[in-house]
């Protein structure tokens, strides 16, 4: 049975749907106004294999990821190039996509943006002040009144007099309590602005989610998650206005995933030391770049270095090897599949799913001359487990042939020419010359593999 850590009651829980076989997850997205890093990229593709697991086992999966496309950043960037708040975001939307794609993360069934939802925010607001959750302050701001809500804290674990002793009130705010938070900030000179009850203004960050999320899957849903740096106060507060609103409870589980670390400091553009997508498919492949993520439990520290993308290469050479030149079966070996499906009803824990594809290699290539039947069985088992983690659906001679340096030195033509001319030199028993082209090759970062059916060849 499937088992989730719950961020909400710091333990592990069997899953169990609102409604039996549908799974309503909601997640929250990006914040559109510069390039997404690698630790956008882990949350993508961490709830990218959640949401591929959850359909693999047979749910009905409901996916929304939002788009935040309106917030303080997005407005700062957008005045500090000189141009439309919205096309900065259009742009930054777009290049989201891209990374996506490039990623292998399949698109949510939906993916709501904040500037769109505005008007249910508007609705929401206006039923937490009428309920006494919020109030008007004088400066025209609408606040969240945090001492209303007795459960506040329950999500982080934090207690209220702590987060109060340590809160710090900006001079503009006219908050009654150092706690509550903005639903609605009154508009300021040149920035964009909606109308409302209050006056011209722009809705506050954590609003969005509790709208967004509500209205595409109903004020009680399953599953709701995102990285680890949102749990507070952006969730805390989801909580608090959606259960203020509705009366009901929120979320059932809350998973939120690991950071990712450079030289032992969290990668984020607050500290500058973040690398984009974009800057790092430079250098590695895209599948790399994801066998690297899934490769760590999500909720676990992941820790960038040249190093790891290096092992994730080899790592990957070594499963496709172990699929290459395989006749087609359409089986599954079904010991195999069950301790895959062991490790991924543990919280999702795809490190330990990964071993598994490393032992379904090994075995393959022990039965590949002996049990041709069985090397096929669990070839097409290694490509459909390692398709659940959006891995090995490359070809797999195309996937080794085009590895690091693929597009430099000897193209794919040279070295055919040079592994026939080899082919030729073995044929006249000139050894001499044959393992001369064999070491030009090596030099230039070829690697052959003589085999019953021929010579190969890698990248190395």
């Amino acid at each position: 049975m499937l088992t989730i850590h719950n961020s909400l009651s710091r333990s592990k829980q069997p899953f169990e749907p609102i409604e039996p076989g549908k799974v309503r997850m909601y997640v929250c997205g990006m914040t559109v106004y510069d390039y997404c890093h690698l630790g956008h990229a882990r949350a993508l593709v961490v709830f990218d294999v959640i949401t591929r697991y959850l359909r693999w086992s047979g749910y009905d999966v409901d996916y929304v990821r939002n788009i935040t496309d309106i917030d303080d950043k997005i407005i700062a960037r957008a005045n500090e190039n000189g141009e439309d708040f919205r096309d900065l975001t259009a742009r930054f939307i777009a290049a989201m996509h891209e990374d996506c794609h490039n990623l292998g993360v399949l698109p949510p069934d939906h993916e709501p943006r904040a500037t769109d939802a505005v008007d249910g925010m508007l609705a929401m607001i206006t039923t937490l002040i009428d309920n006494g959750h919020a109030y008007v302050a004088d400066n025209g701001d609408v606040y969240y009144d945090v001492s209303h809500f007795p459960d506040y804290g329950k999500l982080s674990g934090k207690k209220i007099d702590d987060l109060r002793a340590g809160a710090r009130v900006e001079i503009a705010e006219a908050k009654d309590d150092p706690l509550d938070f903005a639903l609605w900030k009154a508009a300021k000179p040149g920035e964009p602005s909606w109308d409302s009850p209050w006056g011209p203004g722009r809705p506050g960050w954590h609003i969005e989610c509790s709208v967004m999320s509500t209205a595409a899957l109903g004020n009680h849903f399953d599953i709701h998650g995102g990285g680890r740096d949102l749990q507070f106060p952006h969730h805390e507060n989801e909580i608090a206005q959606s259960e203020g609103a509705t009366g009901e409870p929120f979320a059932n589980y809350w998973v939120h995933n690991g950071f990712v670390r450079i030289a032992d400091e969290k990668m984020s553009k607050s500290l500058g030391n973040f690398l984009t997508i974009r800057e790092i498919l430079e250098r590695y492949r895209a599948e790399e770049v994801r066998y690297f993520i899934v490769n760590s439990h999500y909720r676990s520290p992941l820790n960038y270095s040249e190093e790891a993308l290096g092992q994730a290469h080899g790592a990957l050479e070594r499963l496709y090897t172990a699929l290459r030149d395989l006749p087609q079966d359409d089986g599954v070996d079904e010991a195999y599949l069950a301790r895959f499906t062991a490790a991924m009803d543990d919280d999702f824990n795809t490190a330990e799913a990964v071993a598994v594809l490393f032992e379904l290699a090994r075995e393959i290539n022990r039965a590949r001359e002996t049990e041709p039947a069985r090397a096929a069985l669990l070839g097409n088992t290694l490509r459909t487990l390692g398709g659940v983690l959006g891995l090995l659906q490359d070809d797999p001679v195309a996937f080794l042939q085009a590895g690091p340096g693929a597009g430099d030195g000897l193209d794919d033509a040279a070295i055919e020419a040079q592994i026939e001319a080899r082919n030729q030199a073995r044929k006249n028993r000139d050894f001499a010359a044959a393992d001369r082209i064999r070491d030009e090759l090596k030099e230039a970062g070829i690697e052959l593999e003589d085999g019953s059916g021929g010579t190969s060849w890698r990248r190395a």
